[in-house]
C-alpha cells in the first residue's frame, strides 16, 4: 500500500530538501555543552554516521553562539556537511543579533514562540532569518505554550454552553499559536517554503490529535515527535506508536525520536530507532533487514539465535559498502528461522532465507532464494556457508556499479 503524504512546499536546508516530494528526513539533537567544541563535534559525527540528516545544537548563551564557527569549521575539515540547526528559546533574538557570523553559518533556526516572546523578540528573529535566507522551525511545545493565548481561549471557553475540556483548549492553543506565528513570519517576509511547524506533547494520544489538527489546518512542512518520550523501551515504544500512526496518515516530513540518555547507551540510539521505524513501515530503506524466529519449545537450540546475530553483524559491517557498490541491496530481506513450523514459509517469502532444524527434525538447514529451495546445509560451518551464498546472491542480484 502506498501512503499518500499531505501536500507541502519543498524546504531546502543547506544540501537537504524536505517536504512531501522528498523522503521523510531523520533529525537528532546533541546533548553536549555547545561551547565544548570537541565534545559537540564528536557527537555530531556520531549522529551523522548513525544516519541523522539534520542535527540540532543548543544555543542558550553567548559562549555557545560564539562556538558555532569553530564547530562548522571542524565539521567541514572532516567532510561532514550535515545541516546544523540552532535551538533558541528565551534569548535567541539577542544572540542572533550579536553574533552575525554564527547566524549566517547555521543552516536553520528553531524558535519556540512560547519562550522567545510573541511580539518584538519573535519578529527580530524572523527578520534575521529573512536577511540571511534561513529556514525556521516554529516549534510549539505544550510545556511552554503561549500563556496569553491560553488565558484568552480558556476565558472564552468558560462562557460556552458546552465548554471544551482543558486538554482540548491546549490543543487549540498549540495549533493557533503555530499558525499565528507562521502567518506572522510570512508577513515579515519569510516565505512559506522557509517555514517548518511542529507541535509536540509528551503523551502519545495528545501528539497524534494535535498533529492531526495542525495537518488539517495548514500545508506547512511538519516536524513530528514527542517532547519527552522517556528512555529505553518506554521512549522507543511511545515514540514509535505516535509517529507510526501519523506517518501512516501521511503526516510528517521530518521526525525525531527523543530518548532520555542512559548510561553506556549511545546518543545515536534515537537515530537508529528512527531509521528502523521508517524502514519497518517501508517509507525508506537503509540496510538489509533480517526476519528471525522468536524461538519456542521446539527450538531449544541456540544455533538459530547465534546465526541470526552473526548475519546482523555481517550486515552492520558491510551495508554501507554494499549500498554504494550494489544499489538496491538496502532493500534486501533475509530470513533466519528456527524450525519447520514457520521456517520454510518465512524463508520462501524473503529474498533469501534459511530454516534451521528444530527439536527432533532432520539436521538439515534448507536455503531458499527468491522462493526456491537452492541449498541444503548440514556442515559445522553453517554461518560461513550461508555467508558465501548470501554474498554471491547480493553480487548477482544487485550488479556492481563500479
Amino acid at each position: 500500500m502506498t501512503i499518500k503524504r499531505r501536500k507541502t512546499p519543498s524546504v531546502q536546508i543547506k544540501n537537504l530538501q524536505i517536504g512531501s516530494k522528498h523522503p521523510i528526513a531523520v533529525q537528532s539533537m546533541t546533548n553536549t555543552p555547545t561551547y565544548d567544541v570537541t565534545k559537540t563535534v564528536n557527537q555530531i559525527i556520531e549522529l551523522v554516521e548513525a544516519g541523522s540528516e539534520l542535527v540540532r545544537i543548543t544555543i542558550d548563551t553567548s559562549k555557545s553562539m560564539a562556538s558555532v564557527p569553530k564547530i562548522i569549521q571542524q565539521l567541514k575539515a572532516k567532510n561532514i556537511a550535515v545541516p546544523i540547526i540552532g535551538d533558541f528559546h528565551y534569548n535567541g533574538h539577542i544572540l542572533l543579533s550579536e553574533f552575525p557570523e554564527s547566524a549566517k553559518l547555521l543552516s536553520k533556526y528553531r524558535i519556540n514562540p512560547g519562550n522567545v516572546g510573541i511580539d518584538n523578540n519573535f519578529s527580530k528573529m524572523i527578520k534575521i532569518a529573512v536577511k540571511y535566507n534561513k529556514p525556521v522551525r516554529i516549534g510549539v511545545n505544550w510545556g511552554s505554550i503561549d500563556k496569553k493565548l491560553f488565558t484568552k481561549l480558556m476565558t472564552e471557553n468558560s462562557k460556552r454552553k458546552n465548554p471544551k475540556t482543558d486538554k482540548k483548549i491546549i490543543y487549540d492553543v498549540m495549533v493557533q499559536s503555530a499558525l499565528k506565528n507562521a502567518q506572522k513570519a510570512e508577513a515579515l517576509g519569510l516565505p512559506k517554503n522557509k517555514i517548518i511547524l511542529s507541535a509536540k506533547m509528551s503523551d502519545v494520544q495528545d501528539v497524534i490529535q494535535v498533529n492531526q489538527m495542525l495537518a488539517k489546518a495548514c500545508d506547512y512542512v511538519l516536524h513530528i515527535g514527542l517532547t519527552e518520550a522517556g528512555s529505553s523501551i518506554q521512549g522507543i515504544t511511545a515514540s514509535s506508536a505516535a509517529l507510526g500512526i501519523l506517518l501512516e496518515q501521511g503526516i510528517g516530513d521530518t521526525i525525531r525520536i527523543s530518548l532520555t540518555p542512559e548510561k553506556n547507551t549511545p546518543r545515536s540510539l534515537e537515530v537508529s530507532t528512527c531509521l528502523a521505524l521508517l524502514q519497518s513501515m517501508k517509507f525508506r530503506y537503509f540496510k538489509p533487514s533480517v526476519t528471525s524466529c522468536p524461538g519456542c519449545g521446539r527450538t531449544n537450540s541456540n544455533h538459530f539465535i547465534e546465526l541470526a546475530d552473526q548475519v546482523k553483524k555481517l550486515i552492520d559491517q558491510n551495508y554501507l559498502k554494499w549500498r554504494e557498490k550494489y544499489p538496491g541491496s538496502e532493500k534486501l530481506h533475509i530470513a533466519v528461522m528456527g524450525c519447520i513450523v514457520n521456517g520454510p514459509g518465512e524463508s520462501k517469502t524473503a529474498d533469501i532465507g534459511i530454516s534451521l532444524p528444530g527439536n527432533n527434525e532432520n539436521p538439515i538447514s534448507p536455503v531458499y532464494i527468491d522462493g526456491h529451495l537452492t541449498h541444503k546445509l548440514n556442515s559445522a560451518n553453517l554461518f560461513n556457508d550461508f555467508k558465501t551464498i548470501l554474498e554471491k546472491y547480493i553480487q548477482t542480484k544487485f550488479k556492481s556499479q563500479k
